[in-house]
């Protein structure tokens, strides 16, 4: 296999897939998990074969190929606001058994209604609530003023509220899991309680994220959870403390291509090969290098353009011509950067798939 390549090793991820799962059950919180970090069907169903109730994505495209693969239960949490998206869900409604979409503005609700109405049809809509991470969003104190404006539509069936809020506490990036994960959850049930004083049914309120799962489930009225990076983990999780090095799935394996300084190797992987969303030396985690290098714990992978990546070798013995294997800071952002992945199966054999879902970007 040519270099740069992903390998996941099959045994892993389907631990994690399994403690996941457990951890839902244990909390009797239905688990919903992002596909966005694999991207690949074949792991869609290992999830679902676990006891996941149906999956996440964040595009209509990414619906589809899950949809097109015989998965009939899908989130799409993310606000879908134009006349031709509304037309696209239409289509992909008739091809699976559930279908929910995110909402968090009246011109967005409206735009689903119209193309609903058009075609005698309803949608399922959740509106989403920023608890802390200001990005989409309605705020909580408006939530309940904005849901009564929804329900009004009588081709839309609003069906909940959801979130995504990650490792953020009082609006600041934190390390202190359990205290976001709290903040998450109750910031979600006290706005569910001011829909429902509107006299406005809610069937779902669902969080979550890996970083905040293992708290957020904890607490009393919610109902469903949204992981996606925990099935691979990362550099980041292992750095929040939510994994051990032993429990990261995937790897990209890299040549060294050069050494003619002292000290640093080049690799064959860059940015085309290494997702650059998370920087090394931002808060709350302060990371080193753009991933961890494995079996060579004082090398620092510190730089890259597209096709270079530079690794400090503070004393490690690293030669032109060696393959490395190394664990990105973001696994979901560098997978999408990959056409194909190779899974390394129980038996050692290995297995090349395609990734499915790839730069579904509409």
């Amino acid at each position: 296999m040519e270099t740069p390549y992903i390998v996941i090793d099959e045994s892993i991820a389907e631990q994690n897939i399994e403690r996941m799962a457990k951890l839902a059950k244990e909390n009797r919180v239905q688990l919903r998990p992002h596909i966005k970090t694999h991207k690949l069907p074949s792991f869609a169903k290992k999830q679902l074969a676990q006891g996941a109730i149906g999956i996440t994505v964040a595009t209509i495209s990414e619906a589809e190929v899950m949809a097109s693969a015989g998965i009939n239960d899908i989130f799409i949490a993310y606000p879908i606001v134009t006349e031709s998206k509304a037309e696209q869900l239409i289509l992909l409604k008739q091809k699976v058994s559930n279908l929910i979409v995110g909402v968090d503005s009246m011109f967005g609700a409206n735009q689903l209604h119209q193309i609903a109405k058009k075609h005698k049809e309803k949608i399922q809509v959740r509106l989403e609530i920023d608890t802390g991470l200001a990005r989409t969003g309605v705020s909580p104190e408006t939530a309940a003023d904005l849901a009564e404006q929804m329900v009004q539509l009588d081709h839309l069936v609003f069906e909940g509220i959801f979130t995504f809020k990650g490792a953020v506490y009082e609006g600041e990036g934190t390390r202190d899991l359990e205290a976001a994960g709290k903040e998450e959850g109750e910031l979600m049930i006290r706005v569910a309680s001011a829909i429902k004083e509107r006299g406005i049914n809610i069937s779902s309120i669902s969080v979550g994220s890996s970083p905040s799962a293992a708290t957020v489930v904890k607490v009393a009225g919610v109902t469903e959870v949204r992981p996606g990076t925990y099935i691979f983990n990362d550099v980041m999780q292992e750095a929040f403390g939510l994994c051990t090095w032993e429990d990261c799935a995937a790897h990209v394996v890299c040549t060294v291509v050069s050494k003619s300084k002292k000290g640093h190797i080049v690799i064959d992987g860059g940015s085309k090969t290494f997702a650059t969303d998370v920087q090394p030396d931002g808060a709350p985690l302060y990371l080193k290098g753009f991933g961890k290098v494995k079996g060579y714990p004082n090398a620092v992978f510190e730089r890259m353009n597209e096709e270079h990546g530079v690794i400090e070798l503070n004393g490690e013995d690293i030669n032109i011509g060696d393959q490395i294997s190394i664990i990105p800071n973001h696994i979901c952002s560098t997978v999408n950067l990959h056409n194909h992945v190779f899974i390394k199966k129980q038996d050692n054999s290995v297995e090349k798939l395609d990734v499915a879902a790839r730069g579904k970007l509409q």
